[in-house]
């Protein structure tokens, strides 16, 4: 980290390859198009590096966790910026009822791949309440809607992620039954 400080292209370069995927797999979570997470990811790591003298290392995950800010922010920004980000107001969703192994049988790609499916709006709210832990209140804040706007993006996404899962599960039991 020190080297990165004074700025060897090396040391940016470790950095940069030690903490890459992750961080890619932090912006594919907010937006569907691979080509601009790649650039969020690049501009992210592009801020971290030109502020990171005033970054104060103390262990890998703080450096984990001031990255993964870094790149929700900038994939907010990218959604603001792109005016993608509308609320969906549609009533919720019809949950259905299904195997309930059906979440197990999925691997995280296929999860992280039904999040992707979800509207902006819906995936947004779930992505900062349930994977990043924000409150409501800040994710009004951030996104410029109310809280009661924010809990009800979020309940339709869990509902509707319910529904895919579970369908999902249907055809995931359909393939091995035969």
């Amino acid at each position: 980290m020190n080297e990165a400080k004074n700025g060897s292209r090396a040391a940016e370069k470790c950095l940069f390859d030690f903490y890459a995927e992750k961080m890619m797999l932090v912006c594919c979570r907010y937006l569907k198009n691979r080509e601009d997470a790649e650039e969020v990811l690049l501009d992210g790591f592009y801020k971290f590096f030109k502020n990171i003298g005033t970054f104060h290392y103390q262990h890998d995950a703080a450096v984990t966790a001031f990255l993964k800010k870094i790149m929700v922010n900038e994939c907010l920004m990218l959604l603001r910026k792109k005016n993608v980000f509308t609320i969906v107001s549609d009533t919720i969703p019809e949950v259905i009822s299904g195997n309930d192994d059906a979440l197990s049988n999925l691997t995280a790609t296929e999860i992280l791949q039904l999040i992707i499916q979800l509207p902006v709006g819906y995936r947004t709210v779930f992505n900062l309440h349930a994977i990043e832990g924000i409150e409501h209140q800040e994710i009004a804040e951030l996104l410029g809607i109310s809280a009661g706007t924010s809990k009800s993006q979020l309940s339709k996404a869990r509902a509707l992620l319910q529904k895919m899962v579970a369908q999902k599960g249907i055809t995931y039991a359909r393939q091995k039954s035969r």
